[in-house]
């Protein structure tokens, strides 16, 4: 499905169903060098099972035209509006790692507009090392090596996860070097790396969000470790939310590495209230 999102061009996947404003509607949110395809398996299913989805290619990411975001503020302000390209009036955010913050902030603005708020595999601050940033400008593929290795609890998945003879960390490679190469203008790896380290607005935006929220952690997440999101699961519980806190046996990447329990987790947390 294409929308026309701030004079742009903008792709979301929508897990092969026709889009009605009648159904709830689930946007879904990508992290660093990633697009709407980390949420392959978890958008189909809630697609068949009565929601609408909306994983969408941020903004210069692949099939997204428009001026990819240098901060996480400008990529919340990007959602607001993809919502109402959509005529959406009320969505669940779903974000992953760098796509959680953005999620996140989107959530504190449109505030009763969002029902629900998963973030997968988050942390605040979500800081990045100064070598890593270094690296994701002056050598991408290295940092893209690197990346991959930290995010995997295994560089060799078991079957479940996405069949048989499937190799998830050659795959996470070959769609980092994709999206690396969508936009010739602007390294979105390094940019997007930077919006990360440089949000403030966490414990704020927690503060003011209206919903109920998820988190979903890998214990084995080198990227954003557990303990990382503390910060904000101790805001959420200051301020009266109404809390899930998941933790899966994985790395940095819940959406492939255990699809199901990660699918089961947002699929359960959406039916409540």
């Amino acid at each position: 499905m294409e929308l026309v999102v701030n004079n742009a061009k903008t792709y979301c996947y929508t897990g092969g169903k026709a889009f009605d404003v009648a159904k709830p509607t689930v946007i879904f949110v990508h992290g660093v060098l990633h697009d709407h395809s980390v949420w392959i398996l978890q958008s189909r299913y809630l697609a068949n099972h009565g929601y609408n989805v909306l994983a969408v290619d941020l903004p210069g990411h692949c099939r997204s035209a428009g001026e990819a975001p240098s901060t996480v503020e400008e990529a919340a302000d990007f959602i607001a509006a993809l919502l109402d390209a959509a005529g959406v009036a009320k969505a669940a955010l779903v974000g992953h790692s760098w796509g959680s913050l953005i999620a996140l902030e989107a959530a504190s603005r449109l505030m009763e507009r969002v029902t629900h708020l998963v973030l997968v595999g988050t942390a605040y601050p979500m800081k990045v090392s100064p070598v890593l940033i270094e690296t994701s400008l002056s050598d991408p593929m290295k940092a893209l090596s690197m990346v991959n290795v930290f995010s995997r609890s295994t560089l060799a998945a078991p079957p479940s996860a996405l069949g048989p003879g499937t190799w998830v960390f050659g795959a996470s490679m070959a769609l980092g070097k994709r999206v690396l190469a969508s936009n010739t203008l602007v390294n979105v790896f390094h940019r997007g790396f930077v919006a990360c380290d440089r949000y403030t607005n966490g414990e704020q935006a927690m503060a003011a969000i209206t919903c109920p929220v998820l988190f979903v952690l890998g214990a084995q997440d080198q990227m954003t470790q557990p303990r990382a999101a503390q910060t904000l699961i101790t805001q959420a519980k200051a301020t009266g939310k109404t809390l899930h806190v998941v933790t899966l046996p994985v790395g940095h990447h819940q959406m492939t590495e255990t699809p199901d329990d990660t699918l089961f987790a947002i699929r359960d947390f959406l039916r409540t209230e």
